[in-house]
């Protein structure tokens, strides 16, 4: 199956049945490729589900080719998309007439390259947020109230707490035969 002859929807994110549709490859080995290709690294959604974007998908599908149809290993096919990745800096550009071209000869037409666009964008560094402090345990999370009425709420829970204390800490006026 050559590339070319695969549509892709035009989609934002694919879900894995969705990919397995298109390329062909079954779920289970998508997963595989995942942990042997780091270049293939779908997101996952809030509920776990991966998700593909075109160039996953596009990649699966270069993967398919190096294993299927060029017989390479995993190992070399790792190689070879490492090494196309890093060569991926000059764009070469392909019109259709081209494309028709490479598939009536079995030689490649030539691609004029077309060099990458210079920006003049400023290299930010980010620093990692500062793990939270370690949360007290008798502290609770929420905000304190921002009325009066619910300030004195917290000070009448708060008295009530105290006297439950105290019982505890005096004993259980209960006899055994309650306890569990």
């Amino acid at each position: 199956m050559n590339r070319a002859a695969v549509s892709i929807p035009e989609k934002l994110f694919f879900k894995i049945g969705e990919v397995c549709d298109i390329t062909g490859i079954q779920a289970h080995v998508l997963r595989y490729w995942e942990s042997e290709f780091p270049m293939l690294a779908p997101q996952k959604n809030r509920a776990g589900q991966r998700t593909y974007r075109k160039r996953d998908v596009e990649m699966v599908l270069r993967i398919k080719e190096l294993l299927y149809e060029d017989q390479y290993t995993i190992a070399g096919a790792k190689k070879r998309l490492t090494s196309e990745i890093r060569g991926a800096s000059k764009l070469k550009v392909v019109t259709p007439e081209m494309g028709a071209q490479s598939l009536s000869s079995p030689q490649p037409a030539p691609t004029p390259e077309v060099e990458e666009p210079q920006h003049d964008f400023e290299e930010i560094h980010v620093e990692p947020a500062p793990p939270p402090p370690a949360p007290n345990a008798y502290a609770p999370r929420l905000q304190p109230p921002q009325t009066d009425e619910g300030r004195a709420a917290l000070r009448r829970l708060g008295e009530q707490l105290r006297d439950i204390l105290l019982i505890l800490e005096a004993g259980d006026p209960r006899p055994d035969t309650h306890r569990r």
